[in-house]
C-alpha cells in the first residue's frame, strides 16, 4: 500500500494512476555487459545456449533486460567473474551522460555499492582516473569489491563524507547520485515523510558542495531514484537560481517513457516493468 500522503504529493503533478499502477508490476531484471572482462557477443551466447530470454537496448549497446530464468545468471561464471553486473538500466544512465574520457578526473560522490562507478571505468577502456567516495564502511567495503571483481583501473577508493571534502579536490566531471526517497522505486511502500525531508537536506548540501569542487567549463551530473519534484527539478531550479555561472544542458535517450517535467533539458524516467522512476540532471559550471 503507498502511503496517502505520497500518493497527494504525486497527484499535484502526475497521472496517479499511472504511477500507482507502476508500482504493482514486477520489474525485469537488467544487466551491463562488462567491456573490461568480456564481450556481448560471449554474454549473448551463454544467454541463447541456456534460454534466458533477453532484449538489447537501443540507447546502450551494453545493457541487456532479462526476461526470464535470472537466477541462473547470478550463477553463472559470467557474474562471479565480473563479467556483468546486474544494474537497472535506469541507473545506467547517468554514466553514460557524463560520458567519461581518457586522463580525466572524475568524482563519484555516492559510489557505494559501484555500479556506477564501474560503469564509468568501462566506458573509458579504464582510461579515466576516478575517485570513488564512501563514508559507510560496509557500503565501503562492497564498493572496493565490487571495483575489484569489475577489474576497474585508475579508481581512488575514499572512506570519507562527500559533505567534508577536501577544498583542494578538483574534477573535471562529478556524478552525484544523491541520497533519496526512493519513490521511483518499489520501496515507495515504506517511504516517509521524514525521509523525504532528510533527503532533501542532504542533497541541497552535497549538490552545493559538489560545485565547489568542479572546474570551469566541467560537467555536473545529478541524479536520483525518485520522481518526487522536491528532490529534483526544484533542487536543480534553486542551485540554478543563486548561481548564474551554471547552465542546465539538454538531455534526450531515444525511446524512454518519461513524466512531464518543470523545466526543459532534464529527464524524469517513468516507472514500469524495465525501469525504475528515475530523474537526471546536466549541469555545466561555464565560470
Amino acid at each position: 500500500m503507498i502511503p496517502e500522503f505520497l500518493i497527494e504529493k504525486l497527484s499535484k503533478n502526475y497521472n496517479i494512476s499511472d504511477i500507482i499502477n507502476s508500482y504493482s508490476k514486477e520489474r525485469y531484471s537488467s544487466i551491463r555487459v562488462n567491456n573490461l572482462k568480456t564481450n556481448k557477443e560471449e554474454v549473448i551466447k551463454y544467454l541463447n545456449d541456456n534460454n534466458i530470454e533477453y532484449d538489447e537496448v537501443e540507447w546502450y549497446d551494453n545493457a541487456l533486460v532479462i526476461k526470464n530464468n535470472s537466477e541462473i545468471l547470478r550463477e553463472s561464471s559470467l557474474y562471479k567473474e565480473g563479467k556483468i553486473y546486474f544494474q537497472s538500466l535506469s541507473s545506467q544512465i547517468p554514466p553514460l551522460i557524463v560520458d567519461p574520457k581518457p586522463n580525466e578526473q572524475i568524482l563519484d560522490m555516492a559510489a557505494a555499492p559501484g555500479g556506477k562507478t564501474t560503469e564509468l571505468a568501462a566506458l573509458s577502456n579504464n582510461q579515466t582516473m576516478i575517485t570513488a567516495i564512501e563514508k559507510n564502511k560496509i557500503r565501503y567495503d562492497r564498493l572496493k569489491y565490487n571495483i575489484e571483481k569489475q577489474g576497474a583501473k585508475k579508481v581512488s577508493i575514499l572512506q570519507e563524507d562527500s559533505r567534508n571534502l577536501n577544498e583542494y579536490f578538483i574534477f573535471d566531471k562529478i556524478l552525484l547520485d544523491a541520497p533519496c526517497s526512493g519513490s521511483g522505486t518499489s520501496s515507495a511502500k515504506t517511504i516517509t515523510e521524514e525521509l523525504i525531508d532528510r533527503s532533501i537536506s542532504t542533497q541541497k548540501i552535497l549538490i552545493r558542495e559538489a560545485i565547489k569542487h568542479l572546474k570551469v567549463n566541467g560537467i555536473l551530473v545529478y541524479s536520483t531514484c525518485s520522481i518526487l519534484k522536491e528532490e529534483n527539478e526544484l533542487i536543480i531550479k534553486e542551485l540554478l537560481d543563486e548561481n548564474p555561472n551554471l547552465v542546465l544542458e539538454s538531455i534526450n535517450i531515444p525511446n524512454i517513457k518519461t513524466l512531464p517535467s518543470l523545466i526543459d533539458g532534464v529527464i524524469t524516467i517513468q516507472p514500469n516493468e524495465y525501469y525504475e522512476g528515475f530523474f537526471v540532471a546536466k549541469i555545466k559550471k561555464v565560470k
